[in-house]
């Protein structure tokens, strides 16, 4: 097939763009032909809630990504959309993640399917935001009009998805692994890099760090004295989207300042596997949530976790086989740590993670939308 991917890639930065990549890495692997059409603006600057959009790392060799997409012009939506349907790419594939950009991805899909040959197919993050602001429905209302099927990674994105529309072909695919981020280190290789003794455990919480992911109530299990009695340590790594302030004030007043480790800066995709391979368990202590690419991530590297019970986080991480599912609250996180740590053996969890991940391919995925897209043509 001829195949064009619309969204997020270098020169921006985040899962998005290692998403995006990653599959159109696969699909040539395959031997489709794929480009990339990214964005020349993704955010006004006043919108973005991070230090910069950019990534720090060096072009992909491997793909064709160009720029030329404007999230905020009409104009340039009209311009692309027409681009495109001169293209007569066999497939238009869109990730989608967030309100906001309903209006140009989909006037650009619309444009696109009137050359009366590309089918239009949309991967969802999420149908409606964590945090949710005026319009979000009718936003998601005319992108959801716009594609001819979908893919949903979680079966609460499924639920979200039918609010909107139940007869456009949809198939389920669970996320796939995040395998792109190198290979494990050893571990004292890795706690050496991040100036760290190799004789204590460590958590990671992992990630740009948003209201919804619950770091709050990580540092109150953190705070729990069962917990503190464990010696165990907290990495918090990635860039904070909101008040800093809140969760440091927080750890403060916990009496934390010993116990946490701020590393709170945008991680490089080169640096990934430091942080992995450095910490013993990952934890999600996530208020909300749909999917996760931080689990995939920690199933690349063979991390146990400890997720909540929310959105289509249990999903992924069966309990008591990969890590443990607990409840939302701060009390249920720091019993599942103190569980983990009883145990005083960080790889009693390998062999079920091992045996997990192997369902979440990439290869998987590709096949999913080839059979997404041999039902449409069919009529099915």
């Amino acid at each position: 097939m001829k195949i064009i991917i619309l969204g997020t890639a270098w020169p921006y930065r985040g899962g998005l763009a290692a998403y995006n990549e990653r599959l159109a890495r696969q699909w040539q692997q395959e031997g489709h032909t794929v480009e990339i059409r990214t964005f020349s603006l993704q955010y006004p600057s006043f919108l973005f809630p991070g230090k910069t959009q950019y990534s720090s790392e060096p072009a992909p060799e491997d793909l064709r990504i160009s720029r030329g997409v404007n999230s905020v012009n009409p104009l340039n939506w009209w311009k692309v959309g027409r681009e495109i349907a001169r293209e007569r790419p066999d497939l238009l594939l869109i990730k989608f993640w967030i309100p906001y950009m309903a209006p140009c991805l989909a006037t650009i899909a619309r444009m696109v399917r009137r050359n009366g040959h590309t089918r239009v197919v949309s991967v969802l993050d999420n149908v409606l935001p964590h945090e949710a602001r005026p319009f979000d429905r009718l936003l998601v209302r005319y992108f959801v009009g716009a594609a001819d099927g979908f893919i949903y990674m979680s079966k609460s994105v499924g639920g979200d998805l039918a609010l909107f529309n139940t007869s456009k072909p949809r198939k389920f695919c669970p996320h796939p692994l995040y395998d792109n981020f190198g290979q494990p280190l050893p571990r004292e290789e890795a706690l050496r890099r991040l100036n760290l003794p190799a004789d204590g455990h460590y958590l990671l919480f992992f990630g740009f760090i948003r209201e919804y992911k619950g770091l709050d109530w990580l540092l109150q299990a953190m705070a729990d004295e069962r917990v503190r009695q464990t010696g165990v340590r907290l990495i918090v790594a990635g860039e904070f989207y909101g008040d800093a302030r809140k969760y440091e004030d927080l750890a403060r007043s916990l009496n934390l300042s010993d116990t946490v480790l701020w590393h709170t800066r945008f991680i490089s995709d080169s640096e990934v596997n430091v942080y992995f391979s450095a910490c013993d368990l990952v934890v999600q202590p996530y208020k909300s949530a749909t999917q996760s690419g931080v689990t995939q991530v920690a199933y690349h590297f063979d991390k146990p976790m400890v997720v909540t019970r929310v959105g289509g986080l249990d999903e992924l991480v069966p309990d008591g086989k990969v890590g443990y599912v607990v409840n939302p609250s701060p009390e249920a996180v720091a019993d599942a740590i103190v569980r983990f740590l009883a145990k005083d053996d960080p790889g009693c969890f390998t062999e079920g993670i091992r045996e997990e991940k192997s369902k979440y391919s990439w290869h998987r995925m590709c096949q999913t939308i080839g059979q997404l897209l041999s039902e449409m043509s069919s009529g099915v």
